[in-house]
C-alpha cells in the first residue's frame, strides 16, 4: 500500500475511534488500540505491513520519554528520591520475582524466567500517563506515586538492556560471550558519558545560536534533532532509543529553554504515540489468542491480578487512601510497551525462545488493551463507593508539587517582571517567569534568577509553564501588541486566570480594560510621581504639601483614566476630556490652596 494511503488508513481510524472511546469513558489510549485491532490484519486487512508502522510508532514512545526528561529537573527527583527509589524499586522487585517464580513453575528455565519476571513487571508509561492526566489525577498522591513507580521502572530499563546478554545460554556464558557483553556494557556506559558530556556544554551554545536567526521552524526543527540525535547515538551504542531521548530531556530540564521546546515537542509526541498504541492494536497476535484462548486470558488475568495486589499492597503501605490504592493498581496492573524491547532482546541474546517471547508479547498486549476497560470500571463503581480521607486545602501542597505548579506566571522578565518575581521569592511564592529574548534570560539568570526562554503569546507555551493550575498571569511585556495578544489568548484558552496587567500608557491601559482587566499598573506613573515629589521638596515645598500634591494628583488622574475610557476611541472627545481634566485639577488646586493656607 502507498505510504499516503496508509497514513489516510491511520488517521480516519484514529479520528473515528478515539472520539468514540472517549464519549464512552475509556479515555485516548483504548481508542487507538481499537484502530489498530480494526485496521490490521487481524481486523479489516487494510494495513498488513505491521513492521513499518512498528518502527516509526516508536517514535511515539521516545518522544514521551523526552518529556519525562524535561520534567525531571535534578532537584525534583531529588525531592522523589524515597518515592521512585523506594516504592518503585519494591514494586519492581516483588513483581518480578512473583512473576519469576511463576513462570519457573509453569516450566520454564532459570534464565528464561528471570527475563520474563523482569520484562512483565514494567508497566506501560504511554498508557498510565495518558489515562492519568485526562481525569486530573497525575498532582493527586496516588498520581505522584503512580509516576514516581513509572519512572522507576524506565531507570530500570537502561541496566536490564544492557545485562541481559549475561543471561544468555542458561547464564552459562562461554569466556568470548562473557567479553563481548562487557564490552556492550562500555559501549553503553561510553554514549552515555558522550551524551552527558556534550549536552552540558553544547545544548544551550545551539540553541543560543538558533534563536538569534529568529526563525520558529528553525527551533522546531533543533529540538527535534537533539531528541532524535541522541537517541540515535544511544541507540547505536546497543542501548534503548527511549534511553538516550530520556537522556536528552534531563540535560534540558534545568534549561531555560525548558518550556519552549516543551511546547514544540508535545504536538508530535502526542500524535506518535497514538501511532504506537494503533502499531500495538495493529500487531496483537489474534492468531496466537485463537490457537490457545483460554490458556492467553489465564496468564493475561494472572499477570493483572499479581500486579494490582502488589501496587495495592504497596500503595496502602505508604498512606494512600483506599481510593488511592485502586486508582494505582488498576492503573498499573498491564505490561509495558518496554517489556517489547527487553524480550525482543532476550530472544537475540539466546534468553528466550522466539515462541515463549510471542507469548510473553501477547500477554503484555492483552493486558494494555484491557488496562482503559479496567480503569474505567474502577473510576465508575469502585472507587466513588470508597470512603476517601478528606484533605484539608494545604495537605494537598508539597515543595515539588509547588515548584511543578506556580501559581503565579510572570510574561517578561525586564524591568517590572524581575520586581515582581523578588517581591514572590521573598514571600516564598513559587512563579515561572517567561522571557523571549535569549539574551535576557542568560543575562538574568547569571543573577540567581529562574527564567525561561519561550514565546509566550504561544498558548503551548502557556500550557506548558503551567497555566492550566496556575491563578495569576502578570503580563509585564514591553510591546503594546504582544501585551495585548497574551491578554487575549489567556482569556479564550485559560479562562481562570486571573490577570496582572503593565501598561504602557493611557491608551495601553483603555485597551486593557476594554479586555475586562481590572488589575493595571502604567510602568512609569508611579516611578513618575515619585521623582516630582522630590522635585518639589527639593524646590522649597515641605514634605506634606509636595506629599498632599501628588496625593491629589494621583487619585484625580485614576479617576479620569476611568471616565476616559468611554470616550478613549474617539480622538476629538479624547482631546476634550483632557482640556477638562485639566481645568477641574487646576481648580481643585485652586479651591484647595486658601483651604491649607489657613491650616
Amino acid at each position: 500500500m502507498p505510504l499516503v494511503h496508509t497514513a489516510i488508513v491511520l488517521l480516519v481510524a484514529a479520528v473515528l475511534a478515539v472520539p468514540l472511546a472517549k464519549r464512552m469513558g475509556f479515555g485516548s489510549p483504548l481508542g487507538y488500540l481499537a484502530a489498530g485491532l480494526a485496521i490490521g490484519p487481524s481486523g479489516l486487512g487494510l494495513i498488513v505491513d505491521v513492521e513499518a508502522i512498528a518502527h516509526v510508532s516508536e517514535l511515539g514512545v521516545v518522544m514521551l520519554l523526552f518529556l519525562i526528561g524535561l520534567e525531571l529537573r535534578p532537584q525534583r527527583l531529588w525531592v522523589m528520591r524515597k518515592a521512585v527509589f523506594g516504592l518503585g524499586g519494591a514494586q519492581m522487585l516483588l513483581t518480578a520475582t512473583a512473576l519469576g517464580g511463576g513462570a519457573l513453575a509453569l516450566g520454564a528455565p532459570l534464565h528464561t524466567s528471570v527475563a520474563v519476571g523482569a520484562g512483565l513487571a514494567l508497566s506501560s508509561t504511554a498508557i498510565v500517563l495518558p489515562l492519568l492526566a485526562e481525569r486530573d489525577l497525575l498532582s493527586t498522591h496516588a498520581g505522584r506515586n503512580a509516576f514516581s513507580i513509572l519512572l522507576f521502572q524506565d531507570l530500570a530499563v537502561i541496566p536490564l538492556v544492557a545485562l541481559l546478554p549475561l543471561l544468555g545460554d542458561g547464564g552459562g556464558a562461554t569466556p568470548t560471550n562473557s567479553t563481548d557483553a562487557w564490552i556492550a556494557v562500555a559501549k553503553g556506559a561510553s554514549a552515555i558519558l558522550v551524551v552527558l558530556v556534550g549536552g552540558r556544554w553544547l545544548v544551550r551554545p545551539v540553541f543560543r545560536l538558533v534563536d538569534s536567526a529568529k526563525t520558529p521552524e528553525i527551533f522546531t526543527a533543533t529540538a527535534l534533532l537533539i531528541v532524535l540525535g541522541t537517541a540515535a547515538l544511544v541507540e547505536a551504542a546497543g542501548l534503548s532509543m527511549s534511553l538516550g531521548a530520556f537522556m536528552a530531556g534531563v540535560l534540558l530540564s534545568d534549561s531555560e529553554y525548558r518550556h519552549e521546546v516543551k511546547a514544540d515537542i508535545e504536538p508530535f509526541e502526542g500524535l506518535l504515540l497514538g501511532l504506537f498504541f494503533v502499531s500495538v492494536g495493529v500487531s496483537a497476535d489474534v492468531a496466537g489468542l485463537k490457537a490457545a484462548p483460554v490458556t492467553m486470558l489465564l496468564l493475561t488475568l494472572g499477570l493483572i491480578a499479581v500486579k494490582a495486589a502488589v501496587v495495592l499492597g504497596l500503595a496502602r503501605m505508604v498512606g494512600n487512601t483506599p481510593r488511592g490504592g485502586i486508582r494505582m493498581a488498576a492503573v498499573l496492573a498491564q505490561g509495558g510497551e518496554f517489556g517489547f524491547v527487553l524480550f525482543a532482546q532476550a530472544t537475540a541474546g539466546g534468553v528466550m525462545t522466539q515462541g515463549n517471547a510471542n507469548t510473553a508479547m501477547l500477554v503484555v498486549t492483552l493486558s494494555m488493551i484491557a488496562t482503559p476497560f479496567l480503569f474505567a470500571a474502577a473510576e465508575r463503581w469502585i472507587v466513588p463507593r470508597l470512603a476517601g480521607k478528606p484533605v484539608r486545602p494545604f495537605d494537598a501542597i508539597t515543595p515539588s508539587a509547588q515548584e511543578d505548579n506556580p501559581p503565579v506566571i510572570i510574561c517578561g522578565f525586564g524591568r517590572v517582571g524581575q520586581i515582581v518575581g523578588r517581591v514572590l521569592r521573598l514571600r516564598g511564592i513559587p512563579y515561572t517567569a517567561l522571557e523571549k529574548s535569549a539574551d535576557q534570560v542568560d543575562f538574568v539568570r547569571r543573577f540567581g534568577n529562574k527564567v525561561f526562554y519561550g514565546d509566550p503569546t504561544r498558548p503551548e507555551l502557556l500550557r506548558a509553564a503551567g497555566a492550566e493550575t496556575a491563578k495569576i498571569l502578570v503580563v509585564a511585556l514591553t510591546d503594546m501588541t504582544e501585551s495585548l495578544t497574551v491578554v487575549d489568548m489567556a482569556q479564550r484558552v485559560f479562562p481562570h486566570l486571573a490577570i496582572a496587567a503593565r501598561a504602557r500608557n493611557r491608551r495601553h491601559a483603555h485597551l486593557l480594560m476594554d479586555r475586562g482587566v481590572r488589575i493595571i499598573v502604567r510602568e512609569t506613573f508611579h516611578s513618575s510621581l515619585h521623582l516630582t515629589e522630590q522635585v518639589l521638596t527639593a524646590m522649597g515645598m515641605n514634605a506634606e504639601e509636595a506629599r498632599h500634591t501628588i496625593e491629589t494628583f494621583h487619585t484625580h488622574d485614576q479617576r479620569t483614566l476611568v471616565a476616559q475610557h468611554a470616550v478613549h476611541h474617539d480622538e476629538q472627545q479624547l482631546i476634550q476630556s483632557a482640556h477638562d481634566a485639566a481645568r477641574e485639577l487646576q481648580s481643585l488646586f485652586e479651591a484647595d490652596r486658601p483651604e491649607r493656607q489657613k491650616a
